[in-house]
């Protein structure tokens, strides 16, 4: 074989491994979205389309998978961080932050689970949240300095606020996707400073037959098995 066939067939197999590692963490972000991280490797190879040993060569575990899916979601978030520290009003920016990380979550049912999730063995989300935390300390320092923020709110209520908003998306996600943006403006206008303007709440709140059809959903959901 010559040299240049050689390099040839070489560059083919790193493309071709290429293609496939993107079809894997593609198929892994769609389950992830769906029915969160508790799926297996096989149910990744089956809705990737590849054989299951083309899986485990480039991710010997779904925690790795799990990373390399949520490292890009983990960095846009602290692109979004960023993007609130630059807008000239600090509690917009702390807003327009709280409402994308949100969105994030409403968007993928598996983020929500790796965000609220610990760290351990998790070492490229840990250091991803470690560029987080403290631009989000910055948010609401800026918020405080600004008397858009009560004085008594820490950057760890936002966590909170944001497993709680969670709690929401997951309950009536099904029959009114937007529904959590409500209560999202409900909980930071309890956040603002004496004397601030309330937020217009931007989304109805669920009728009767709603919040019985979310019941139902959620009494129906499919057990899932970490196996």
């Amino acid at each position: 074989m010559s040299f240049v066939s050689t390099v040839t067939g070489g560059r083919k197999l790193r493309a071709d491994a290429e293609r496939n590692r993107r079809k894997i963490l593609d198929a892994a972000a769609e389950l992830f979205a769906l029915r969160g991280i508790d799926i297996t490797l096989d149910d990744v190879a089956r809705h990737a389309q590849v054989g299951v040993g083309t899986v485990y060569r480039r991710f010997s575990c779904k925690q790795e998978l799990v990373d390399g899916v949520f490292e890009q979601h983990m960095a846009d978030m602290a692109a979004g961080a960023s993007a609130g520290l630059e807008n000239d009003d600090p509690w917009q920016g702390l807003v327009d932050f709280v409402a994308f990380t949100c969105e994030q979550m409403a968007a993928s049912r598996g983020m929500g689970e790796v965000f609220f999730s610990c760290d351990e063995g998790r070492e490229q989300i840990a250091c991803a949240r470690e560029r987080i935390v403290p631009l989000v300390d910055q948010l609401v320092a800026r918020a405080k300095d600004a008397g858009a923020l009560r004085p008594d709110v820490d950057a760890n209520d936002l966590l909170t606020l944001g497993k709680m908003v969670g709690a929401v998306i997951d309950f009536a996600g099904p029959v009114a996707p937007d529904a959590w943006r409500r209560y999202l403006a409900l909980a930071l206008d309890g956040m603002r400073a004496e004397g601030q303007a309330r937020t217009p709440l931007p989304e109805p709140p669920l009728t009767s037959d709603q919040i019985e059809a979310a019941k139902i959903a959620q009494a129906t959901k499919p057990y899932r098995s970490s196996r």
